[in-house]
């Protein structure tokens, strides 16, 4: 008991952690403790020491008074982590509400993520990253955590079509656009292998020159040709340079992407445009053909192409002859190439010209049947005066010709439609495709002319009319037309006669008018020039005798002025008159 009083409670007793201590030893004392402790500063990145693991929850000690707790959950990425382990971390806050320090690796990863990033940009690191997923226009690569946008048009020097082959694989690219804004990265990977075929490009341009065989692949494909990537330079494979055959497009023979073998033709002096060849690795088809291929000689083929003047009847890949249309028919009327062939028809035919070393030929289909004017029975089946039927393929100012069967045509000159009808255009007698009835004139074979006519089916009526309208006799004549020079005159029969304006003065002084029908009398006959010429005036002036038919139209003597010999000589004649006319009031309605 004695030495509990002697105990000095006031000594021992103390009012507050640390009051035992001097100045000085206190001072002491903190300074150790400090020591010990880490400065720490909220919202950055800090290393820790992995101290404890259990179900839910990472302990870390960075050093400070306390140690911090952080979700398993952060560290998924990390299934081996075991105490030991050196690990980044973020601050939140130094103390929350219940005096823990609390940190977040998840953050401290993007924190670093976007630091890294920047770094990548300043100094043109290249990253790898792994594509997640496609979306509109590009990917999505994950590069430290953080989604970056991959345009389409980054992907590869080469139009990418499908961005779905990419999606989970890794891939290497360079950042080239950063916005703080709202936290975008966009990402290149073509950048990357612009750089490597920079020093591709240059070598291939270095070394280019004519006939230079490469490889390349096909990267765009138009309708008059294909670009071909050589590596990183592009050359044109023109569509006419690709096969020795007719294409009508790339496509027909090529893919995009094929890797093909192409030979350098041509470039520009500064090497930007360079002009490719495909089927110049191949020998010419002309080289291959056969030598026993002459003038004559038969050949099969399919027709590649029609134009105005003909058809190019392709014999194989390359080789190519022209059936110009005047080749196709004997007939002399050129038609349309189409009425004979068209595209993809298989065709025989014979060879007219050929030249291996031009590489043209000329090829005929008439051929294969016998030329019409060379036949045996030519001379007798159009022998003069057989009569044939024709159709009318042209008409000219001189007549028509007319085509009696395929290759055989005649000339029906216009003085030979008619014997009573005075034709100035034969389109006033006929029109082009009308069925005409023909006699043949002339046969000469030699120069494959035939001269045919179609008044000749029927007997000269002229030679009736010279007894008809002799020189004196009287006639009720119609005007048809006047001019300064006199009047046009319709006679019996259907026949035209001609009055001098003098000749038109009826015997009050007046002058016959048109339209007018009068009696007029014949001063003139001429059978060979079937002309009649008239007077009105003459048929009451005894004084106005009648002049003589000119000698040419006298080839016997000429029978008596008078109408009443006249009319007894021709009543024979009467009959075959009034069928003749009938026929021609007949043509007239």
């Amino acid at each position: 008991m004695s030495n509990q009083k002697d105990f000095n409670w006031d000594d021992f007793g103390t009012k507050g952690f640390g009051e035992g201590y001097s100045k000085d030893k206190r001072a002491e004392m903190e300074a150790l403790y400090a020591g010990t402790l880490n400065e720490i500063t909220e919202k950055e990145v800090i290393k820790g020491t992995v101290v404890g693991i259990n179900d839910k929850d990472v302990i870390i000690n960075i050093g400070f008074k306390s140690d911090g707790l952080v979700p398993r959950t952060e560290f998924r990425d990390l299934p081996d982590l075991k105490i030991g382990d050196e690990v980044e971390l973020f601050i939140e806050e130094q103390e929350n509400a219940l005096g823990q320090l609390v940190l977040s690796r998840k953050k401290a990863r993007m924190v670093r993520a976007w630091s890294d990033i920047e770094d990548a940009l300043e100094h043109d690191n290249v990253i790898e990253g792994l594509v997640k997923r496609r979306t509109k226009g590009g990917l999505i690569v994950d590069i430290y955590g953080v989604e970056a946008f991959l345009p389409g048009s980054q992907i590869d020097v080469k139009p990418i079509r499908d961005f779905d082959i990419y999606v989970g694989k890794k891939m290497e690219v360079k950042v080239v656009k950063i916005n703080h804004t709202n936290d975008n990265v966009v990402v290149s990977h073509k950048v990357l292998i612009e750089k490597d075929l920079e020093k591709q490009k240059a070598e291939i341009l270095n070394n280019l020159e004519k006939g230079q065989v490469l490889e390349g692949v096909i990267k765009n494909m138009t309708n008059f040709g294909v670009f071909i990537d050589l590596g990183g330079v592009d050359g044109l494979l023109h569509i006419t340079d690709i096969s020795w055959g007719r294409i009508n497009h790339p496509e027909e023979v090529l893919n995009l992407d094929d890797k093909v073998q192409i030979v350098v033709l041509d470039f520009d002096d500064d090497k930007k445009r360079i002009s490719l060849g495909m089927k110049q690795l191949t020998a010419h088809p002309w080289d291959a053909l056969s030598a026993d291929l002459e003038v004559g000689s038969r050949v099969k083929g399919k027709i590649v192409n029609v134009a105005d003047y003909g058809a190019f009847l392709e014999l194989a890949p390359g080789v190519e002859g022209l059936i110009h249309v005047s080749e196709m028919s004997w007939s002399q009327h050129l038609r349309n190439p189409a009425d004979f062939v068209k595209v993809g028809d298989e065709i025989e035919a014979v060879v007219l010209t050929l030249d291996k070393e031009e590489r043209k030929m000329s090829l005929g289909i008439k051929q294969l049947t016998e030329d019409p004017w060379t036949k045996g029975d030519m001379a007798a089946k159009y022998a003069v005066g057989t009569k044939h039927t024709g159709v009318v393929r042209n008409l000219t100012n001189f007549g028509l010709f007319l085509e009696l069967e395929e290759g055989i045509d005649g000339l029906v000159h216009v003085s030979d439609l008619s014997w009573t009808k005075k034709i100035k255009h034969p389109s006033e007698f006929v029109k082009v495709g009308d069925e005409l009835e023909v006699a043949v004139l002339e046969l000469d074979v030699d120069n494959r002319r035939l001269a045919l006519g179609h008044k000749q089916l029927e007997e000269n009526p002229w030679d009736t009319f010279e007894n008809v309208f002799p020189v004196g006799s009287d006639h009720k004549c119609t005007v048809v037309s006047k001019n300064d020079k006199g009047a046009v005159l319709e006679l019996p029969y259907g026949l035209e006669g001609f009055a001098t304006t003098k000749n038109l003065e009826k015997a009050d002084g007046t002058s016959v008018e048109v339209g007018e029908s009068i009696e007029f009398k014949v001063t003139e006959f001429s059978k060979d020039d079937k002309r009649i010429v008239l007077s009105h005036t003459a048929t009451f002036r005894e004084e106005a005798k009648p002049a003589a038919a000119p000698k040419k139209a006298k080839k016997k003597e000429d029978a008596p002025a008078s109408s009443a010999p006249a009319e007894k000589s021709t009543l024979g004649d009467l009959d075959a008159l009034a069928e003749l006319k009938e026929k021609m009031e007949g043509g007239k309605k």
